[in-house]
């Protein structure tokens, strides 16, 4: 019988013979140790790393010299094999054969290999064993323990290691005090992964040297979004004023938050060579965008930006309004009887006929508080309030509007309900709104509410 099972390990298909293994580490009797040390040369690799892990319920020690013999297979998966079992084994003369598999290429092979040494009870000898022991294992912030000594092999991981390690590499190295830093940082900036570029300008961002300048401005032009963004800020820290025409033309990027990050960053520089571009974006399609360049804007107090954020009073978002009159008055706080406010005339003419009521109210109330003789403009505003049935809005309004879009779904579905009661026709736009939510519920509240009003 034990023949024909030996004839069976050796001739048979890859798949009957793992069966086979299973088979007799199932029934575990002494005599097949034997056969399974044979079978740990077998030409299938799959089966060479069955053999191996099979042999650990026997508990013989037989089985540890072909096991460590094993260590050097060609085949990643037979060593990792060979690596487990001789832990689970607990062969104390497997320790020698383990510790040289911390720098094994294959990133499975160094992690079971570190986990092997741990059951027999190795402990690293010298600096340099207690760093491939931690790369082995994978949490790289005990390397910050080591300090600069560790600076290599993570160079090493970044340079070389999947891109979940050359992040997790950067992320290490930004921790370590050494001169090695920069121009790692500045090699890092060339890696595909996203991530890793983001982690390398952190890092530049943090240690804002000038002389890193040129690179971190040639991610400005990354093609990731989420780069470009970074690289704003780390221009900003390590380039100053120099940044300031890069800067500028990051506000026409594509992605909005490139955009309002470049508009913080310009009113916090305060160089006003960018006042004119800054008035541009405040009418751009994204509001936070806007916001970010009415704030940069009150942080310049150019009157050049006086007439853009008076007419972004008007604006359809409730904070962009609040945050431009506060601005103006920064800016000029007797701005109402500027000389400059007559060139906001066309806006407000144009802001009576805009189908958002909250726009057309705040055309009015500005048309108010200027106090101009505006002729036809009067006559619109009159014809516009017939149209409107003109009638301040509830004060509860506007904070209702707000919480529609809360991140809560029970305050989204409370304000439905409560607009639908508040009976103002204003709200209509918003509840339409409201009841294309993601959410079944708040979709209900809002169609209900809109029965309500009509």
């Amino acid at each position: 019988m034990l023949w024909w099972t030996n004839q069976k390990l050796r001739r048979g298909k890859p798949e009957a013979r793992l069966a086979l293994i299973q088979q007799l580490a199932f029934e575990g009797e002494a005599k097949s140790v034997a056969l399974l040390i044979r079978v740990l040369k077998d030409k299938d690799p799959d089966v060479r790393s069955a053999a191996a892990k099979a042999l650990v319920g026997f508990k013989d020690r037989r089985a540890a010299a072909p096991l460590m013999e094993m260590l050097k297979d060609t085949v990643p998966l037979a060593r990792a094999a060979a690596s487990e079992s001789l832990g689970k084994l607990g062969e104390p003369l497997a320790i020698d054969r383990l510790v040289p598999l911390l720098r094994d290429q294959d990133q499975i092979v160094r992690a079971v290999a570190a986990r092997s040494l741990h059951r027999l009870g190795w402990r690293p000898e010298t600096d340099a064993q207690k760093i491939h022991q931690i790369l082995a294992i994978g949490n790289l912030q005990m390397l910050l323990t080591i300090g600069s000594e560790a600076v290599e092999p993570l160079l090493e991981l970044m340079r070389f290691g999947p891109p979940n390690k050359q992040l997790a590499a950067v992320k290490t190295l930004g921790q370590i005090k050494d001169p090695r830093l920069t121009r790692s940082m500045l090699e890092a900036l060339q890696k595909d992964s996203p991530a890793v570029r983001i982690a390398a300008l952190d890092n530049l961002e943090r240690i804002a040297d000038p002389t890193t300048y040129p690179d971190v401005e040639k991610m400005l032009k990354d093609s990731n979004a989420s780069v470009r963004t970074t690289a704003v800020d780390t221009a900003t820290r390590c380039g100053g004023k120099r940044a300031v025409p890069k800067l500028i033309e990051a506000l026409r990027d594509t992605f909005w938050d490139v955009r309002r990050t470049a508009a913080k960053a310009l009113g916090s520089i305060g160089e006003k060579i960018a006042v004119p571009a800054l008035c541009e974006l405040v009418h751009d399609p994204d509001n936070d965008v806007r916001e970010a360049a009415i704030g940069a804007l009150a942080k310049l107090r150019d009157q050049r930006a006086l007439v853009p954020v008076v007419t972004a009073t008007m604006d359809v978002e409730r904070t962009v309004r609040n945050l431009a009159l506060a601005t103006a008055r920064k800016l000029d706080e007797n701005w109402e009887n500027s000389e400059q406010i007559r060139n906001v005339l066309p806006a407000i003419q144009s802001a009576l006929s805009h189908p958002d009521y909250w726009v057309r109210y705040s055309a009015r109330l500005l048309l108010e508080r200027l106090n101009l003789d505006a002729g036809q403009l009067t006559k619109q505003l009159k014809a516009q309030d017939e149209a409107d049935n003109f009638a301040p809005p509830h004060l509860a309004l506007p904070l209702l509007a707000d919480l529609l879009f809360d991140r809560d779904r029970d305050l989204r579905v409370a304000a439905a309900e409560a607009l639908g009661r508040l009976g103002e026709r204003e709200a209509e736009s918003i509840l339409a709104t409201a009841a294309r939510d993601a959410d079944p519920a708040v979709q209900a509240a809002a169609q209900a509410a809109l029965a309500a009003l009509n």
